[in-house]
């Protein structure tokens, strides 16, 4: 077993603990406290002077399938062979070793959300994963998580301005989404009707196949929408076909963050850091987060490493603070948020009896002070750094 005292806990889910204690037994949090009974034999971890939080997480990346190495080899994250790809798989083109990953771990983020960029409009399923690992299958915390979709300029210029193969507009965009969920769905109906009569078994469809789980609410779409009309274009859509969805970037969120807060999806806010580098972005702030909250939603910070590197991903809740977010809903936007939106909420997030123990011991509050560093990493039980 291993003790962790000392410093000031945030275990997020509740107070912080002056001079608090995590009791880690195996890969779990055994205890969170003051004055825990610790076995004889304990190790020790002295985190004194040190802020002790769950390990960070960002529910939007790239990370392993758009390398650090910027080149063609290693750029794994856009199947622009066609516009609507649902049987990519985030998990296969994720590459552990990856330098990002250590980089990750070094700011403190231990669990990340990862698949397929925004150039399709539909790209392919995310995953949720641990940082650590030798292999993308050992550091699996939930696959698929997600379903990628695009909309907007990317979609629109990979496609539209090349060759002028639809989506040209964001009609098109919209179209050929619908056509995929309408297709899914009659496809969904004609497998129940196979299930009674073997006669009416269906020819096999690996695109509508990997569309199940969408239409059938078991995993959201992940729409990538930074302008509002996007957005609630997305949102007519799943409304629609009754699916599940996410609001990824979300950068015109606060222009219509009350009728996102009467919708309830949730909304994930980034990258915010760096120059407006097209159009959508023109009403790019780091206040987005704050008014969000204002209006009742619960809001993630993400990074869309490598856009922005996980390592400044504890800087961009910082200055989401600077514009207005309470601190403990910027904590809870890097930590638990995300964790619930990707559905691995009962293992990471917070610091919690049973869950893994994936911890970060930051040297001072990096949401204040810019040259905070991670003394120590945890990720289930073990020193990763």
């Amino acid at each position: 077993m291993l003790l962790i005292r000392g410093g000031l806990v945030k275990p997020v889910c509740g107070p912080d603990l002056v001079n608090g204690q995590v009791l880690i037994d195996g890969g779990n949090i055994a205890a969170v406290g003051t004055d825990l009974d610790v076995p004889e034999g304990t190790e020790v971890f002295d985190a004194s002077g040190c802020l002790v939080t769950p390990g960070l997480v960002d529910a939007h990346t790239h990370i392993g399938l758009d390398e650090e190495a910027i080149r063609w080899e290693g750029a794994d994250y856009n199947e622009t062979s066609d516009p609507v790809t649902p049987h990519m798989r985030g998990i296969d083109g994720i590459n552990p070793q990856d330098e990002a990953f250590r980089m990750a771990l070094e700011g403190g983020v231990t669990a990340a959300v990862t698949g397929p960029g925004s150039a399709n409009v539909i790209g392919g399923t995310f995953v949720a994963i641990k940082l650590f690992g030798r292999t993308a299958d050992e550091m699996v915390l939930k696959d698929p998580a997600a379903m990628k979709a695009a909309f907007g300029e990317n979609p629109k210029g990979c496609y539209g301005q090349q060759g002028r193969k639809a989506p040209v507009t964001r009609m098109g965009v919209a179209a050929l989404l619908r056509e995929t969920l309408a297709k899914t769905k009659r496809y969904a109906e004609e497998i129940e009707a196979a299930e009674k009569d073997t006669s009416k078994t269906r020819p096999y469809d690996i695109k509508l196949e990997a569309m199940l789980p969408v239409i059938r609410g078991e995993i959201p779409l992940k729409c990538h929408a930074h302008r509002a009309d996007d957005m609630l274009t997305a949102i007519r859509v799943a409304e629609e076909f009754g699916i599940r969805l996410t609001l990824d970037h979300c950068t015109d969120g606060h222009l219509i963050a009350d009728v996102l807060a009467e919708k309830g999806y949730p909304v994930l806010v980034g990258p915010s850091l760096g120059n407006k580098s097209k159009f959508e972005l023109k009403n790019k702030t780091f206040a987005t987060p704050a008014l969000l909250h204002k209006a009742g939603l619960p809001v993630c910070i993400i990074t869309d490493a490598p856009v922005i590197p996980l390592y400044y991903l504890p800087l961009c809740a910082g200055l989401a603070v600077r514009e207005g977010l309470p601190e403990d809903e910027a904590w809870r936007a890097i930590t638990i948020n995300p964790a619930r939106v990707a559905g691995v909420d009962s293992r990471i997030g917070s610091l919690e009896p049973g869950k893994d123990a994936d911890i970060a011991v930051f040297t001072s509050d990096p949401l204040h002070d810019i040259q905070a560093a991670a003394r120590q990493v945890f990720v289930s039980g073990k020193p990763v750094l």
